[in-house]
């Protein structure tokens, strides 16, 4: 399976973006994010995602971002979205000028949750790689692209056959950042199996 930029398409589509052999530049909308019901007992659906689809049950996708916001939730990262109640996504989400929360959300069934440590604020790039093993799928991280270190794993219920996965940033309070993708690459699966 190779990342053909010709299957892409929006979820929540924005109205400035860029999509070149260089990468992928979003620039984010005010108050857009994706969340559902947990703590906060909002639902959010509305921030940009470009996805493709595949039916392809072991491979991994593997992504540079860098970001160059200093406002409060700013996000951009991988995001798995199936619907509005099933979806994941990852990424550094901007807090103040001392630290950032690195994270993911995995939502099932109309839940969201949150699992975050806390990173330091001058952290503008990092590498994601996401690998998929049928329904079952790991999220790491990098700050060179060499060396990825364990996230979470996590099952999608809804995630057994054809998933739509990709890109997505967002601001969920009343700002606008650019988001650049790059080293966008699809391979084996690097998760290898457990023994």
């Amino acid at each position: 399976m190779n990342f053909n930029k010709e299957h892409l398409f929006w979820q929540n589509p924005i109205s400035s973006f860029s999509i070149t052999d260089e990468g992928i530049e979003m620039v984010t909308e005010p108050n857009t994010d994706f969340w559902q019901r947990t703590y906060y007992g909002f639902r959010n659906d509305n921030a940009p995602a470009l996805l493709m689809k595949t039916d392809e049950r072991y491979f991994s996708f593997t992504v540079k971002t860098d970001f160059d916001s200093t406002h409060r939730f700013d996000q951009c990262g991988v995001i798995i979205y199936q619907d509005s109640d099933n979806w994941f996504k990852a990424s550094i989400e901007y807090e103040n000028d001392e630290y950032q929360r690195l994270g993911s959300v995995v939502t099932n069934h109309g839940y969201s949750d949150w699992a975050t440590t806390d990173v330091d604020a001058t952290i503008k790039t990092m590498y994601y790689r996401l690998s998929r093993r049928e329904s079952d799928f790991c999220i790491e991280n990098s700050l060179d692209g060499i060396t990825f270190k364990q996230m979470r794993i996590f099952h999608l219920f809804e995630g057994n056959r054809q998933i739509n996965f990709g890109l997505y940033a967002c601001s969920p309070e009343d700002s606008s950042f650019k988001a650049v993708f790059t080293e966008i690459e699809i391979t084996d699966c690097k998760w290898l199996k457990h023994q």
